[in-house]
Formats: C-alpha cells, structure tokens, sequence
C-alpha cells in the first residue's frame, strides 16, 4: 500500500488516498520518516537488520541445506543469544528455507492416447427404485 501511494501521489495527493484505502495519513508519513532516518526504527527491527545478514552468512556457508533449528543451533554456538521463533520469522523474511529430505511423491500421469472408460450410467445418479442402479468409486 505504502508504494501504490508513493506512486500516485503525485497524482491524487496523499490524503485523498489514505481517504479510498484503509490506512491513515499519519502511518505513511510515519513509514517515510523511518525509512529516511533509520535512527527512528523500533530496537527490534534495528536488531532484526543486524541479524539477516548473520543468518543468510550461517546459512549460506552450510551449503544452504540448514533449516530453522541447525541455524538457530549454530547461530548459539557462535555467541547470539537470539530466539528459535526469531532465526524462523528472519529466514522467511529473507526468503530462504533449508533443503527437504526425501523424494517428493510420484502422483499418476494419465496417457491421453488411451481412451476414457465408457460411462455406463449416463451421469444420471438418480435410481427411480431400489436396485435398479448401483454406482461405486474409488479413489
């Protein structure tokens, strides 16, 4: 939100903006502020900038296979006294999550050359009496 009223304020002004969109004037000049002046960012998010690159370091030289727990792990062997919740909400910040183990299933591949099962029932479910029609499935 903040970038479509960067874009069009030019055009519209902010306040006509913040009018039609669910944010108020105040939050947007408050995010501009921060942005220019880094000094105003709230402790956790200046301690937040001081750890992504920390993490994506921790990260990137364990082959980028480490997860949560192996980074949280060895970011505790290295002196930082940072929470498990933490490394997780900063690696999905980044953008970046450790290797999965095991082969991802094989799901059926249907050959379109084959042709479809007749459809006996003519897709009408609906049996007039008892057992005129029986219908199963499965999956």
């Amino acid at each position: 939100m903040i970038q479509f009223i960067e874009d069009h304020r030019a055009d519209h002004g902010v306040e006509p903006i913040c009018r039609v969109l669910p944010i108020a004037p105040a939050t947007f000049y408050d995010h501009l502020a921060k942005r220019t002046d880094p000094s105003r960012l709230s402790d956790r998010a200046k301690r937040d900038e001081e750890l992504k690159p920390e993490i994506k370091r921790v990260f990137e030289e364990n082959l980028s296979v480490y997860g949560v727990r192996n980074v949280w792990h060895q970011m505790r062997r290295e002196g930082f006294d940072i929470a498990r919740c933490t490394v997780a909400r900063l690696m999905k910040d980044i953008g970046i999550e450790g290797g999965v183990r095991g082969k991802k299933p094989k799901t059926t591949i249907p050959d379109k050359a084959l042709p479809c099962p007749l459809d006996k029932v003519n897709r009408q479910f609906y049996a007039p009496a008892a057992n005129v029609l029986w219908v199963s499935g499965f999956t």
